[in-house]
Order: structure tokens, then sequence, then C-alpha cells
């Protein structure tokens, strides 16, 4: 990648070649997986060095996959700190459960009049292939991959609604995969979303709105309180069982 000049004489970046380009989405697609699973945690500092050697990539597509990890709000950059891993504090996790809670029960519900009967069976038989992998985990975490492979992902692309979409599936999708994902390892959590996937695509099969949204609700309101719980105990003071 190469620096140039803008008219005020300030140094801006030149566009990635295609070649280029290609790669930095490949690279961002790895790193995405990495902060999600946990592989690179939440707080650690972003070494542009580190990441070069790990995926045998130059700095140029490097520096646009960070950039575009900035966007979607994994990696944050703050003076005399550099960029990291962003962190939520326990508020505002809670925080964007309680917007997900509202978001997606609309979504749930705009699917029930939208989704098509192919969508549907699409959306069951990926289902059956979510099933297989948290059976392969022995129910100790439930991994979905980004976009079409993501039943949350596809429900709310099944609403029709393009603004929802905006709103889950670019600003917060990342971020609420990861955790979504990380406070699923090690629980009896995995195995109780699934089949609360299961009612909740049941609804939408049957075309009734009010329970799709009621039973999504639910699902992202037990999520929320999963957290809530983990964090409890994450914090407890060592010995004290009353806090």
């Amino acid at each position: 990648m190469q620096n140039v000049s803008d008219k005020s004489g300030q140094p801006k970046t030149a566009p990635l070649e295609p070649e280029a380009r290609t790669l930095a989405d490949k690279v961002c697609r790895q790193i995405v997986t990495a902060i999600v699973k946990g592989d690179i945690p939440p707080g650690h500092k972003i070494s542009e060095p580190e990441l070069a050697r790990t995926y045998g990539i130059s700095r140029g597509p490097l520096r646009e996959a960070i950039r575009r990890l900035e966007g979607w709000r994994l990696v944050e950059r703050k003076a005399h700190v550099g960029a990291r891993v962003v962190q939520l504090s326990t508020r505002e996790l809670i925080e964007i459960y309680r917007v997900r809670e509202a978001l997606e029960g609309m979504a749930c519900r705009q699917a029930a009049q939208n989704m098509t009967n192919e969508e549907i069976a699409s959306l069951k038989r990926l289902l059956d292939e979510h099933e297989t992998s948290v059976e392969q985990r022995e129910g100790r975490s439930y991994f979905q991959k980004e976009g079409d492979l993501d039943f949350h992902y596809r429900i709310v692309q099944g609403s029709k609604n393009s603004k929802l979409l905006e709103l889950l599936g670019d600003d917060l999708y990342h971020l609420v995969r990861m955790y979504r994902y990380q406070f699923s390892v090690s629980s009896s959590r995995p195995k109780r979303a699934l089949k609360e996937h299961r009612q909740i695509i049941d609804a939408i099969e049957s075309r009734d709105e009010e329970l799709a949204e009621m039973l999504m609700r639910r699902h992202i309101s037990a999520a929320r309180r999963n957290i809530e719980a983990k964090l409890d105990v994450e914090t407890k003071p060592e010995g004290d069982e009353h806090v």
C-alpha cells in the first residue's frame, strides 16, 4: 500500500490493488473468527508485526483488515494506547442484549410475515447442521459461522426490513457474535439455545407473528441472564457465598 498526498499536502492511503484487497478480505475473516472464538481475547493489543507473521500478510492489506475491524467495532483505537480488541463493560454488554431483545423480536415478527417457505425449509436444514456441531462439541459451545450460516442473521434477513438488517447485520453483528459464542462455552446453554431456535422457526413456519416475537425475546432474554449469571460468578469475591 502506497502513501500519497491529497491537495492539502496531508498523506492519505492509496486504494488497494484487487489482489491485495482479496487478501485483506481473507485475513479479515480469519481475524474476525479468532476474535469471536477468543483466540485473540478482549483487551488484547493489536500488534501489526505479530499479525503479519501469523497470517503471512504484508502491512498494506493488514492495515485495511484492521480498519474494517474498527468499523465493525471489534477493534478500538485509543490515544497513547493503540489498537486493542474491544472489551465491553458489563453495563454496555447488557445494554446491547436489551437492544437485541427488542430489535430481534421485531425482526422475528416480520420474518413470520415475510419469509418464504423455501427460506424456512433452508433454515430448518441449517439447524440440523448446528445440532450436529453441538453434539460433536458435547454441548460445550455453539459456534455459528457468519452470514448465511448464522441463525440470527438469517432471521433478520427474512424480516425483509433493510433498517433492521443495517442495525443487526452491520453495526452490532460481529460484536454480538463474539459475546454470544464466548458466553456459550462450557455451559448447558448451547443445547437449550438450539431447542429455542427450533421453537422459533416452528412459530415462523406457522405464521404466528406474536408467538415468534415472544419466543425470540425470551430466547435473547435467557441468553442475557446466562451472561449476567456468569459475570456474577466471575466477579464474586472468593469465599463469599452471599455476594
